[in-house]
Parts: C-alpha cells; structure tokens; sequence
C-alpha cells in the first residue's frame, strides 16, 4: 500500500510492505521484490520516501558489508531475506532506520513467540533524508503466545 502526502510543500510517499514469510516459496518471494522495486523505482528523488513494514527478514546486529545501510544497532544474526532487505535498500540508496539507535532488546524485537524473538520489522528511507528520523523503536504491545 501506498499514500501520497503533501506536508509543508513536500512530497512524501509513505509505503506500507509485508513481505512473504521464511517458509514460502522463491516465486513469491521474488515478485514481492519486483513489485516493491516497481512502486520505489518510480518515485523522484527529490521526494520523501518512508516504507515501513514487515519485511519478514533479520538483518542482524552487525552491518557488514552494509554499512551505508545499517548502522549495527539491529537484533540478531543476518538471514536470506536480511540480505534481501539490505540488497534493496542498497539499490534505491536507503537506510534502516531502526538500525540507526542503540536500544535496548525490548525495543529491538518485532515478533515475539513462545519460540522465538526477531527484528522483522523496519522502517527505510531514503539516505539524505536520515535526519529527519529521530528515534525509531518497538513499543511492546503485542505478542503471539501459544
């Protein structure tokens, strides 16, 4: 989903993503990266670009190799659809911004279960708009327990 915004003669394109889960398949996987390069692809760099979202991937808490990208301040170790994630911010010259704020582990964790507890949710921006992100982190609210 997306919502064009005019705030104080601005553009800001605000992207809601939810990205397939670990376990289905490339196909699918691989059409939601076309589709989110499609939408992305097609905004102007003089305006603003928030996407937040579920990007059901781990970028880990150490930014190598991305360091323009992710400022080692995630959750965890990196997966396949981290690198995902990473690879597209790379390519449209964005940030995670939840990677940009030293948190503590409550505020880090996106997805909690009986199981486990991930950083699967992010919010990108466009690089020379970092500033405008203050602080970004998890408020605890929910969680799904068995």
């Amino acid at each position: 989903m997306t919502i064009k915004l005019v705030v104080r003669g601005f553009i800001l394109h605000t992207i809601s993503a939810y990205a397939p889960q670990a376990g289905l398949g490339e196909e699918e996987k691989r059409r939601f990266w076309e589709d989110l390069d499609e939408m992305v692809g097609g905004k102007p760099p003089t305006e603003k670009l928030f996407i937040g979202g579920d990007f059901n991937g781990h970028i880990g808490s150490i930014s190598g190799g991305y360091y323009d990208m992710h400022e080692g301040c995630g959750f965890g170790d990196r997966n396949r659809e981290g690198v995902a994630l990473l690879d597209f911010t790379k390519a449209f010259g964005l940030v995670v911004a939840n990677s940009s704020f030293s948190k503590k582990e409550e505020h880090l964790v996106t997805f909690r279960s009986s199981m486990a507890k991930t950083q699967i949710d992010f919010l990108l921006l466009r690089k020379g708009d970092r500033g405008l992100c203050k602080d970004c982190k998890v408020i605890p609210s929910e969680s799904l327990t068995t």
